[in-house]
């Protein structure tokens, strides 16, 4: 049986250090949720800020970082969860983004819709970080909205 659990920025990037495939702890967060299984932490949701400027509105979220221990369910779990709590607080649209390579069952039984591919392989520009923070692969962008017109 699943369980939400708080859980602090510190245990959530802890968390995530330990069991996360290809991302690294991220800096800030609005909130994050854990998923308890037979009275252990079996994942976390880090949710934050858009890190798209262009979707950074002030009513929109974005799952920054999803991970589990591969308990089952917990990823669906966690992201109907972190979508329920951003409505709660007044938030109309939550986002997130999976490589190309990843399937989005977990996203699509949680109610997420895909919005097709997002981006490119790199961050570009000047403020480009030296060396890349993520796979150099393409992504899709899921997400959830009160009211799919107004965004």
């Amino acid at each position: 049986m699943l369980s939400l659990t708080p859980v602090s920025l510190s245990e959530a990037n802890a968390f995530v250090a330990r069991y996360h495939r290809h991302h690294k702890p991220v800096v800030g967060h609005k909130f994050s949720i854990g998923c308890m299984a037979d009275g252990r932490l079996a994942g976390v949701a880090i949710v934050g800020r858009p890190v798209s400027r262009y979707l950074d509105n002030g009513l929109t979220l974005e799952v920054n970082r999803l991970c589990t221990d591969g308990t089952k369910n917990a990823c669906s779990f966690l992201y109907a969860a972190a979508w329920r709590a951003a409505r709660a607080m007044g938030y109309r649209k939550i986002i997130t983004y999976i490589l190309d390579t990843e399937s989005g069952a977990s996203l699509r039984a949680a109610g997420w819709k895909c919005a097709g591919l997002a981006g490119g392989k790199r961050w570009t520009g000047s403020r480009r970080p030296a060396a890349d923070l993520y796979p150099a692969q393409m992504k899709y962008r899921y997400e959830q909205s009160i009211d799919e017109r107004s965004f």
